[in-house]
């Protein structure tokens, strides 16, 4: 397509994968979740262009996405991956000190011990005795 080129934003987010259908598409840009060069979208007929900036909000992180493409078609991932350039910051590290206030931070496989593990303690128990 020509520099000139337009397309919905739902397309684009379908197209893009950045969800599974467009109908999710569509309900991410009524709900607020998306912003176009900063502003709020509230319908996902809007269309983007080449050089536009979107910020999607999804569940566990943000997406701060370039737009240099279109496609006409769904396509596997390597050619969904040509339509944007990703320019979101890089996560931020939690502070292990940080406020009470927010949820404690729990690390990876320190939580519920797993099957191999209990049948372990209960090895260990049953020895003591």
């Amino acid at each position: 397509m020509t520099s000139e080129a337009r397309q919905r934003i739902d397309k684009w987010l379908y197209f893009a994968r950045v969800v599974k259908s467009r109908s999710l598409a569509a309900k991410l840009a009524q709900s607020g979740r998306v912003r176009l060069n900063g502003d709020k979208i509230d319908q996902p007929s809007r269309q983007v262009g080449c050089e536009d900036v979107l910020t999607v909000t999804l569940d566990r992180k943000i997406l701060v996405l370039k737009i240099v493409g279109f496609a006409e078609r769904r396509g596997p991932y390597s050619e969904a991956k040509m339509l944007y350039e990703d320019i979101s910051p890089p996560p931020v590290a939690r502070d292990r000190t940080a406020t009470p206030a927010l949820a404690p931070y729990r690390e990876a496989g320190s939580g519920r011990p797993t099957k191999r593990e209990r049948r372990q303690l209960d090895k260990l128990k049953s020895s003591d005795e």
